[in-house]
């Protein structure tokens, strides 16, 4: 995955959310290794897989949360962005119509 390229006030909200997954995630990622570390090449796939998987599908949900939390919390400015405007107005082009 390419990392996106970032306004500065962008970049401020990636360090922000980046150090507090790491802090919350530190515990889930040594667990991780320990449980690699612990079985032989034959048993790296199947149930250690899934167990890895799910552990991963529970930070991302923890990512996801966090980054939410911190824009609620108004950790983020960056602006909404905005409907293209329309070209004429339906109003615009009423008393112009040719009857015939």
């Amino acid at each position: 995955m390419d990392a996106p390229t970032l306004t500065p006030k962008q970049q401020e909200e990636a360090d922000r959310i980046y150090e507090i997954l790491r802090r919350n995630t530190e515990k889930d990622l040594r667990q991780m290794a320990q449980l690699l570390a612990s079985k032989p090449d034959g048993q790296l796939f199947g149930a250690t897989e899934f167990e890895l998987r799910d552990r991963t599908l529970e930070i991302a949900a923890m990512a996801l949360e966090t980054a939410l939390s911190e824009r609620k919390k108004g950790g983020t400015k960056v602006p909404a962005s905005t409907a293209p405007s329309a070209a004429k107005t339906p109003s615009s082009n009423a008393g112009k119509r040719k009857h015939g």
